[in-house]
């Protein structure tokens, strides 16, 4: 019977899968936030505070600009307002940040050489190769308005026409209108 050896290369071997996780994380990632109920990627929220006030939060990714939030944020602003029976509303306060954090690719080095024996001593020579290790800044932009809600367009003030933000917002990013 013969015996089949496999000679694996462990140093081609790690290569390979450093490219898969690179790979694999960055399609991960490279989305920016879709406009949907928060979740790990981002996404709103929202707490009635009264029968027709609301604070509405938009909480972005790495890859989702501020903008994006900004309109975001607006557009379930909008929705709110719609979905309680109202037509306009006012941004009674409104802010808006950036948190960041860091992170470091995980580090890998390969060693790889050959060695000769003659008589007591050994020669050799061997290479190490690394990779990996680099740090990235991750900025997720974050957006919250307080909003009221009301059924006719207040005098006196800037006011919001909920149908038109909707339909703008969605327009501008090809967002579809939901189920409800």
């Amino acid at each position: 019977a013969h015996k089949m050896l496999i000679f694996v290369d462990l140093n081609i071997m790690k290569k390979y899968l450093f490219i898969i996780y690179t790979i694999t994380t960055f399609l991960f990632l490279s989305c920016a936030t879709m406009y949907q109920p928060q979740s790990v990627t981002g996404g709103y929220s929202e707490t009635q505070l009264d029968k027709n006030m609301f604070r509405v939060r938009f909480n972005g990714n790495g890859y989702t600009s501020s903008a994006r939030s900004s309109d975001f944020c607006l557009l379930r602003s909008a929705e709110l307002c719609k979905e309680n029976g109202y037509k306009y509303f006012i941004i009674l306060d409104e802010s808006s940040g950036v948190s960041q954090s860091q992170y470091t690719t995980p580090t890998t080095t390969n060693t790889s050489g050959s060695a000769t024996a003659i008589g007591n001593s050994v020669y050799g020579n061997a290479t190490s190769t690394t990779y990996g290790g680099q740090t990235y800044t991750v900025s997720r932009p974050s957006n919250e308005n307080t909003i009221i809600c009301f059924l006719d367009k207040p005098k006196n003030s800037i006011s919001y026409n909920a149908d038109y933000i909707n339909k703008s917002i969605r327009q501008k990013y090809n967002v579809k209108q939901s189920a409800t």
